[in-house]
């Protein structure tokens, strides 16, 4: 039995998994065989590939100090992913040690990782719960335990929603998630796309994993911000938000677009 009481994870490695996939290009030691093939033959069909996931991460720590400098002290992370150092609540309670992270994810391999590495009984925690069913991640107990939702919240959806598939109505699975913020909260989002190159390649190695890709158009990412005021530099490829030094070459191709947005009144 684990910690919380639940049994043991049963990790499937017969096929390759996005979190794991993402833990191997960013030269992460979490994977198995089966992912580091998915890696590969991505790279061979999207060389930039590489590149991007580290740009990726990048803007996710650039936005926390960005939140973290305009004053909010509670980070709601769904769809977190394999534990990368520094982590979300590494660098936002570097800045502020009194900042509230809870992490969510509804990979039980992922928690049972970012268990090993958490303290439950502080200020940061991680949850099992789906980002489909996002009542269920709002009115999550321990969620509610670290956020307090009277105050204002950054919601990080950091390279997780092209992983949602339209059926499953991603547009309405935010606007739940944001209807559950006060006003002054923050969204930080990335999202995949194909708009700088053909990459129905890359997007099809994903078949044969554990979550489809969903590459989607400029356009149809910015209507995960609505109702949202969009901080400059607005929505753009994530190597060009607020770069705190030159973009590396081959940045113009990064498929992934990166934005912070403010709640409105």
């Amino acid at each position: 039995m684990t910690q919380d009481g639940t049994r043991p994870v049963e990790i499937d490695t017969s096929k390759p998994h996005p979190a794991r996939i993402y833990d191997y290009l960013l030269g992460g030691k979490d994977n198995y065989e089966v992912d580091r093939q998915a890696g590969d033959q991505l790279a061979a069909v999207a060389p930039e590939v590489w590149i991007s996931v580290r740009a990726n991460r990048g803007f996710l720590q650039r936005a926390v100090r960005h939140v973290i400098d305009s004053g909010v002290r509670q980070i709601l992370d769904v769809g977190t992913g394999l534990p990368t150092s520094p982590n979300v609540h590494e660098i936002a309670q570097e800045a502020e040690a009194d900042v509230r992270v809870a992490y969510v994810d509804n990979d039980p391999i992922v928690k049972a990782h970012a268990d090993a590495l958490l303290n439950r009984a502080g200020t940061t925690s991680i949850v099992l719960a789906d980002l489909r069913d996002p009542k269920s991640v709002v009115e999550h107990p321990e969620v509610r335990r670290i956020i307090d939702f009277d105050q204002p919240v950054a919601l990080f959806l950091v390279a997780i929603l092209h992983f949602i598939r339209d059926a499953e109505e991603p547009e309405r699975i935010v606007a739940t998630l944001r209807d559950a913020l006060p006003a002054g909260s923050f969204l930080v989002l990335s999202h995949a796309t194909d708009d700088f190159a053909e990459r129905s390649a890359a997007q099809a190695i994903y078949n044969n994993a554990t979550a489809s890709m969903n590459l989607r158009p400029r356009a149809r990412v910015e209507r995960f911000f609505e109702g949202f005021e969009l901080v400059e530099p607005g929505l753009v490829q994530v190597p060009f938000w607020r770069p705190e030094s030159t973009p590396p070459e081959g940045s113009a191709q990064i498929g992934f677009y990166g934005a912070v947005g403010v709640k409105k009144a």
